[in-house]
């Protein structure tokens, strides 16, 4: 018999998708951004609601709740074509380029050598250019075109393991699929995380805590809808953490290909070293890493007759995060406290001192602990524009349990949609992090307090602080949600 607390979930669930659906089909990010973020809003809220309903739910049903829950949620980013972002016909371009045995970084795609590739999709023509977001080109003959693809005059900035998959959704794509086959891709490899924070918290922890991921807006509207690359580094991530524990070599090469996907996360290296003494425990983690990145990058370095490295310096030029005096809305919360001269080495100044926390006082059986507060730390530091990479730190916020850090993830989500709204965008972005950043503090506020107690107790407190095990607290897996139902 279903009880009355599973079906309050799922009530609460339906109205999510629901909403989910009508935010997703709504193309108002050009157009009407403030009210698009209020779409998002209804959707956290629903969100929040649905989680603390399955706090009540119990353990032996909460995992099936969490998978059917999250494999609809994810559905509901396959509603419309991509919404915020055009990084998903980079990604069609790249593994098309491939296809025809031409190595991705070699070639920009506004490059002529490249003409007989375009097709009417990526590169239209006529009254299609008008669209928001494109771009206008030189056509074969001279005459003006115009591409969907973002950026067509610089080179890809992807690492190989990004581009392999690329290349294998290109593979198994009908032709005229157009935009599909990535956005059924962000649904299999949203819904494959999901499982593997299920496994991993089976034997580690409360199954409910999936849901953060599971269930959170932003899976649908940046995994699937716009299909971005970080969601296989989020599940390579993940199952990297689960292993590490267990098996350092095998761990580190899934972080290796983790990091060859997007990079970021490369910030989670630290946590799978926590409590490590020896010299040879932490070779035993970095060294399978660094071969497996090695040997992805091979290949590609073999057959490219340009750096593969491609955009990746001009980018952090772009965001200005080689230059404080020019940074347009990094480093915003360090900004307001310090001279712009200062910002830098008070950033690395504070990152170091949280690697070495983490790397020192970590708990080697829960390393994504520490990977959780040097991610989350890196982007309150940082205060990212882009709000899909935050689907790294919402993985890692679903293995540990700290529900706060996911305010983090909205103030992303904030910066992005809801900045163009205002003559002050700066403003806005650094206001939505200085909240996320006082939620953060209440959070490491309220489980200190909490496991301060038991500490006096006897217990000895997990080596940091801000991730002892889930204690009170509105969140889907704490004590106060652990009872059976009949």
């Amino acid at each position: 018999m279903i009880s009355a607390r599973i079906v309050r979930t799922g009530l609460l669930l339906a109205a999510l998708i629901a909403v989910l659906v009508l935010t997703i089909r709504y193309d108002g990010y050009h157009g009407d951004p403030a009210g698009l973020f209020w779409w998002y809003v209804a959707c956290w809220l629903l969100f929040a609601g649905a989680l603390w309903s399955l706090r009540r739910v119990s353990a032996r049903h909460a995992a099936a709740v969490v998978l059917l829950g999250g494999i609809a949620v994810a559905a509901t980013g396959l509603t419309a074509a991509p919404r915020t972002s055009t990084d998903s016909f980079r990604y069609a371009w790249d593994g098309r380029v491939q296809a025809a045995g031409i190595s991705p970084y070699d070639h920009t795609p506004r490059d002529p050598a490249l003409v007989s590739l375009r097709d009417g999709w990526l590169f239209p023509s006529g009254a299609a250019c008008a669209e928001p977001d494109m771009t206008r080109i030189a056509g074969p003959s001279g005459q003006v075109h115009c591409t969907r693809i973002n950026r067509p005059g610089v080179h890809t900035i992807y690492p190989p393991v990004a581009e392999g998959y690329f290349l294998l959704v290109h593979s198994v794509s009908l032709d005229g699929s157009r935009h599909k086959p990535l956005q059924v891709g962000g649904a299999l490899l949203s819904i494959g995380t999901t499982a593997a924070l299920l496994l991993v918290l089976r034997r580690r922890g409360d199954v409910r805590c999936a849901a953060y991921w599971a269930w959170c807006p932003a899976i649908p509207v940046e995994a699937v809808n716009n299909a971005h690359i970080d969601v296989l580094g989020a599940l390579l991530t993940v199952v990297a953490l689960g292993v590490v524990a267990r098996h350092r070599g095998w761990g580190g090469a899934l972080l290796g290909a983790a990091v060859a996907t997007k990079l970021l996360p490369v910030v989670v290296v630290p946590g799978a070293l926590g409590g490590v003494r020896r010299v040879r425990d932490a070779a035993a983690v970095l060294l399978p890493a660094a071969v497996v990145t090695a040997m992805v990058y091979l290949p590609y370095v073999l057959v490219s007759q340009k750096s593969v490295l491609g955009y990746l310096g001009g980018y952090v030029a772009e965001e200005g995060y080689d230059d404080t005096s020019s940074a347009k809305n990094r480093f915003a919360l360090l900004r307001l406290v310090l001279p712009d001269d200062w910002t830098v080495p008070v950033l690395a100044v504070v990152l170091a001192s949280v690697v070495w926390w983490v790397v020192w006082r970590g708990d080697p059986e829960r390393p994504w602990s520490g990977a959780l507060l040097v991610t989350g730390s890196v982007f309150l530091l940082l205060t990212p524009g882009y709000s899909w990479y935050a689907l790294l730190l919402i993985a890692l916020v679903a293995l540990d349990g700290r529900w706060e850090w996911l305010t983090v993830a909205l103030a992303g989500a904030a910066k992005y949609v809801l900045a163009p709204a205002f003559d002050d965008g700066y403003a806005v972005g650094t206001t939505a992090y200085a909240i996320a950043a006082c939620a953060v503090l209440m959070g490491w506020a309220v489980r200190r307090s909490d496991t301060g107690g038991e500490s006096r107790g006897g217990r000895r407190a997990t080596a940091m602080s801000m991730a002892p095990e889930p204690t009170g607290g509105p969140g889907p897996c704490s004590r106060t949600g652990e009872g059976s139902e009949s």
